[in-house]
């Protein structure tokens, strides 16, 4: 539970834009992960006091299923539009690659969702359900993605497509991992081409 400075009255009204809030919180969790980020860590990162989060999110696994929500929206949803886009299916998949060998100017090194899969999923059934059909809708756009490829004779047809986007979704994942560790791009650039060429 988070501390409420203000005792057991009433609780008092927000004031202040939710989004902005979630955001913040969302990259202080990507950043230091779910344990190791303090109710002090969230305050400081949001600007808000502890009355006020306590108030609105009650606890801080409810706080960080909120903004683990949205980033695998927001994620999830910018993977799937490549996906559905009229690209070329290698072209979609040298840019999911590429994206994670990159960093966008701003973000934490790593993914949230890869990092939550390793720290919480074991021990946490709601958090695991959340990113097992989180992983589900990527991999059911990357296998259709493939398969319209193999249609169109850009991909070896006689390849499984599930196991390809599987080797694909694992191969980004470990690339968000090596970059969480400290692997420089050029590295991660090197292994999305191996795994481009792999396709």
């Amino acid at each position: 539970m988070f501390q409420n400075c203000y005792g057991t009255g009433m609780a008092r009204p927000k004031a202040f834009d939710e989004d902005r809030v979630l955001d913040a919180a969302m990259r202080a969790f990507w950043a230091a992960g779910y344990e190791s980020t303090s109710t002090d860590d969230l305050c400081e990162a949001t600007g808000l006091g502890r009355s006020s989060i306590y108030n609105t999110f009650k606890s801080k696994h409810e706080l960080f299923e909120k903004t683990l929500l949205r980033y695998m929206t927001s994620r999830t949803a910018s993977i799937v539009e490549l996906l559905e886009s009229d690209l070329p299916a290698r072209e979609k998949i040298r840019t999911l690659l590429w994206r994670a060998a990159e960093t966008e100017p701003g973000d934490p090194v790593g993914c949230l969702v890869v990092n939550s899969t390793i720290e919480l999923a074991p021990h946490d059934a709601g958090i695991a359900t959340r990113l097992e059909r989180d992983q589900d809708r990527r991999l059911t756009a990357l296998r259709q993605a493939i398969e319209a490829g193999q249609r169109r004779r850009e991909i070896d047809a006689d390849k499984d497509a599930a196991t390809l986007a599987r080797f694909v979704v694992a191969t980004i994942s470990g690339m968000r991992v090596l970059a969480r560790g400290g692997a420089d791009p050029a590295s991660l650039r090197a292994i999305a081409d191996t795994a481009l060429d792999a396709i």
